[in-house]
């Protein structure tokens, strides 16, 4: 593969080097895999088990050339041959209803505060001064079921989420149902995701008021927002947890129009599933980058190492999914990111499987270091939203802003266990029945409890 994009973008040398062009992108890739160290350090790592090569020395000054000869081509169409969703028919919980489930959210990445990135990406500011690093944002598309990125945009912080997400429309295609958050929630992004054939469920701010056409036996009705018409799922989520029981309103919109076919319900649990575009962040923003800035101080030194990060993170997600398909019956929720990864390291420093055999192991070490560990079914995952960075120095200020949350709670996969989702229906005064014991209705709203201090076992 790193043959044909080099011979596909024309970075292939021309003349014999110390640091040949395919040797640049392994370098590249392996400095996604080890971000706590510079780059010298990353060349010692991958060239440490061969010492029966002769094996060149090179500066720090050599492997910048080498990065700025390559460009951002080769690793733009390396990471175009390696997206996509990375699961098969059965995977378990990548389909629901037989549409793909997939999401879209946005994140912001810390670059170095150098003069040509403070110039071009500019600081946050305040009413006093700037501070902090230089930001990019980046968008991308994310399978549920497998945590694999489908694509990616990133720029400037400057333009916003919604900007690089429209981008991603091209990846979009009937047979998908997209899960959108607030911020993608406007009536032209909804357009273009209509536009594409895919079907999207979004959740809705407060404060859009949309007109009732319809109302269906479910407790969702019939609406428009713009100039697409979309079913209105009004819910109210209570959460019983250790801290205490919060409840939350939620306002979801779906192209889906059908609630025969899509009940309202199943659209509500299925609404859950987006935040694993957030564990997929997590696991490269916290688990690979450990939360650091990145290394390059140029625009383009940027985007080849953006780039890098997310082919690193789709080769790891692909040999998930390749290897907990060999187990029939085998969610990859139950695999274990931080030993893939930590496998991958220990591949790579020790040089094991350079040479490729002519029977593919589809497991693989690094499938192997994760089927042995798997993890249990997933829990549920609760997050309440708590101030963790009081705005006031003062005691009796920090407490005010501590116990007043400003969102309702939501379900978060920060965790790595998911047990199924324990639903209870809510009592009612006026004696609206219960559907099988997990729901009721009340007018046009859903109302769920969920319970949370089941055992962990």
């Amino acid at each position: 593969m790193v043959d044909a994009i080099l011979t596909e973008t024309g970075a292939r040398q021309r003349r014999l080097r110390k640091l040949p062009a395919r040797v640049v992108v392994y370098l590249i890739l392996a400095a996604a895999l080890f971000e706590e160290c510079g780059y010298l350090a990353v060349w010692r790592k991958l060239t440490a088990a061969l010492d029966s090569l002769s094996i060149p020395k090179v500066t720090g000054a050599g492997l910048w050339d080498a990065r700025t000869r390559l460009g951002v081509r080769p690793m733009r169409a390396l990471f175009d041959l390696l997206r996509g969703p990375a699961s098969a028919v059965r995977t378990g919980g990548a389909r629901w209803k037989g549409l793909l489930t997939v999401a879209i959210d946005g994140t912001y990445l810390d670059v170095p505060d150098s003069p040509v990135n403070r110039a071009r990406l500019g600081k946050g500011s305040n009413q006093y001064a700037t501070s902090g690093y230089p930001q990019i944002c980046r968008a991308a598309l994310v399978a549920c079921g497998t945590r694999a990125v489908i694509d990616a945009a990133f720029g400037p912080r400057s333009r916003g989420e919604t900007v690089y997400g429209e981008r991603l429309m091209r990846s979009l295609h009937s047979g998908v149902i997209v899960l959108l958050d607030r911020g993608f929630a406007t009536n032209s992004f909804l357009t273009a995701v209509a536009g594409t054939n895919a079907a999207f469920l979004a959740r809705l701010s407060a404060i859009r008021k949309a007109p009732v056409l319809i109302r269906y036996d479910d407790g969702s009705f019939l609406s428009r927002l713009g100039a697409v018409e979309v079913r209105i799922i009004e819910c109210e989520v209570a959460i019983a947890a250790t801290a205490g029981r919060h409840t939350g309103l939620y306002r979801l919109a779906t192209n889906l129009l059908d609630h025969h076919r899509y009940p309202a319900f199943d659209l509500v649990r299925l609404y859950h599933e987006r935040w694993e575009v957030e564990s997929a962040y997590f696991e490269i923003k916290k688990t690979m980058l450990g939360r650091r800035v990145l290394r390059s101080r140029t625009w383009a030194g940027i985007a080849q190492e953006v780039y890098a990060l997310l082919s690193a993170y789709q080769a790891l997600r692909i040999a998930i999914a390749d290897a907990t398909g060999t187990v029939p019956d085998t969610d990859p929720d139950r695999a274990s990111f931080s030993i893939a990864l930590q496998a991958a390291r220990d591949q790579t420093m020790q040089a094991a499987g350079v040479i490729a055999d002519t029977v593919i192991d589809l497991a693989g070490a690094i499938g192997r270091a994760v089927l042995d560990h798997l993890m249990p079914a997933r829990r549920l995952r609760v997050s309440p939203r708590a101030v963790k960075r009081p705005l006031s120095r003062y005691a009796h200020k920090a407490s005010k802003s501590t116990d007043a949350p400003t969102k309702p709670p939501s379900a978060s996969t920060s965790c790595n266990h998911r047990s199924a989702l324990n639903f209870t229906a809510l009592p009612f005064s006026r004696g609206y029945p219960a559907r099988s014991g997990m729901v009721a209705h009340k007018g046009a709203t859903i109302l769920l409890v969920v319970d949370a201090c089941a055992r962990r076992s």
